[in-house]
């Protein structure tokens, strides 16, 4: 999922492809890749400056934070992105990020790594806490079932045991 800058001159160039979800090896992530991935996007190159405007598109599958059930996230994303060459990353380490900052990245060796681009927006595209929908009741916490689709008859009040004795005391 590279782009090769070394075959492109300058100008203008056009990215129109169609990414399957096996291309992302997304092993330990907190989410699964529900469909293809689509990517339509402009490269402009001047000098050693490169920038992608453009489009992404894809299906995220997320685990619901409260009853564990997988559920659909839309990834609807515009990108502008400035490239520069990794040589020019040779920034202060304690120096406070600006606005300019966040739409520039580096690449390496005339390539761009478009996966790691559409990776980030990915998460990006994430809930901080993910719920399946806005009044889910999660998971019992006794007996564990789904209180979504079951019903049960634990008892969920919480006694905090440290105050058995002062119980005791009172009766």
């Amino acid at each position: 999922m590279f782009y090769d800058l070394s075959k492109f001159r300058g100008g203008v160039d056009r990215i129109d492809r169609q990414y399957e979800p096996a291309a992302f090896r997304l092993t330990g992530e907190e989410f699964r890749l529900a469909g293809p991935v689509s990517l339509s996007a402009e490269v402009q190159k001047d000098a050693r400056k490169v920038r992608i405007a453009g489009h992404l598109t894809a299906t995220l599958e997320c685990d619901c934070s409260r009853c564990l059930e997988p559920f659909p996230i839309g990834v609807d994303a515009a990108l502008d992105v400035m490239f520069l060459p990794a040589d020019q990353n040779v920034g202060v380490a304690d120096r406070e990020v600006g606005e300019d900052d966040l739409g520039v990245a580096f690449y390496r060796n005339d390539e761009i790594d478009l996966g790691e681009l559409m990776r980030e927006q990915f998460y990006v595209a994430l809930p901080m806490k993910p719920l399946c929908h806005e009044d889910c009741r999660g998971l019992c916490p006794v007996c564990g079932i789904n209180r979504n689709r079951e019903t049960c008859s634990c008892r969920t009040e919480w006694v905090d045991p440290r105050m058995e004795a002062l119980r005791k005391l009172k009766r």
